[in-house]
């Protein structure tokens, strides 16, 4: 991590430790099997995915900017967000990133970039109108120690092996679909072969995609842990997170379908009312045990005062 003032959490340190451990195993034991199997279809298809996520990695702050209709401001254009920033700058003795805002009323905001040279924060225009400066302030502090624990670039290196292996999911799926269970050559059960290839990267994707959650959850409360001792204010943040959350609720289905395939960079997720499997999988940890940590920390901070 980059030299800040940010405070570190060794217990969800270690949790993601673990968790990137085990990725890594599960990507070993992936590799093996399907270079096993298939050795001429491993090179393609780790070379593929290795190309996107170079792309994704290089290019991450442009590219959801771009999706999410953001622009950067300067401090002419948006005085009061650019003073919030460099007071939390000044806090984190952080460089400071890129600011821009989102046209749009869903409340959120999120931090990009693969380092803090490149970083971005960005917020929405819904969230600066429901914020008072003091909760705002909680939510960047949140956002910019997602860039200063590189977390773009952490969870851009522990997805490879989903994408990886989803890819070769999907693919191995739609030519199944076309006959390729069926065929035979060389005198092989070419069929036998695919679906091999299938049901193993079909494990492989869904055992990385539960640890990859699991360690965006863990970096979602770091960031939270991170932020409040910052600032000093868990409460304020608490107020933000609660706000957020409530006003989420009231906006109209449609928009927060929109606003779902980002919810990885929020602060706090777009979900549309009701049960669903993003839900059940989220990157966020539940709202109760975010503030029930926030409510720890602001004990602590009492009776050390």
């Amino acid at each position: 991590m980059a030299r800040t003032r940010y405070a570190s959490d060794r217990g969800l340190t270690s949790r993601m430790l673990v968790t990137m451990f085990l990725l890594g195993l599960v990507y070993v034991v992936f590799v093996t099997a399907f270079f096993v199997i298939v050795p001429k279809w491993g090179v393609v298809a780790l070379v593929g995915a290795g190309l996107f996520l170079l792309a994704q990695y290089f290019f991450s702050d442009k590219l959801t900017l771009f999706a999410m209709h953001g622009r950067v401001v300067t401090p002419d254009e948006a005085p009061e967000l650019h003073g919030v920033i460099d007071r939390i700058c000044a806090m984190a003795d952080s460089p400071k990133p890129r600011v821009a805002i989102a046209d749009s009323d869903v409340p959120n905001a999120f931090a990009t970039g693969r380092n803090q040279k490149k970083a971005v924060v960005c917020v929405t225009t819904g969230l600066m109108r429901r914020l008072d400066p003091v909760e705002l302030e909680g939510v960047l502090a949140h956002e910019m120690a997602h860039v200063a624990h590189r977390d773009v670039a952490v969870m851009t290196i522990a997805s490879f092996l989903g994408v990886c292996a989803g890819l070769i999911t999907r693919f191995g799926l739609e030519w199944g679909l076309w006959g390729g269970f069926n065929r035979r050559s060389n005198d092989q059960n070419t069929g036998m072969i695919l679906l091999a290839v299938v049901a193993v990267s079909a494990v492989a994707y869904a055992v990385s995609f539960m640890l990859t959650r699991a360690l965006s959850r863990y970096r979602e409360l770091s960031a939270d842990r991170a932020a409040a001792l910052l600032t000093g204010r868990p409460s304020s943040l608490a107020s933000a997170l609660t706000k957020v959350s409530g006003e989420i609720a009231r906006i109209p289905s449609k928009d927060l379908r929109a606003a779902e395939p980002f919810n990885a960079f929020f602060f706090a997720p777009a979900f549309t009312k009701g049960f669903s499997v993003s839900s059940l999988f989220s990157t966020h940890p539940p709202l109760d045990k975010r503030l029930a940590q926030l409510s720890k920390i602001s004990d602590q901070l009492s009776r050390g005062a």
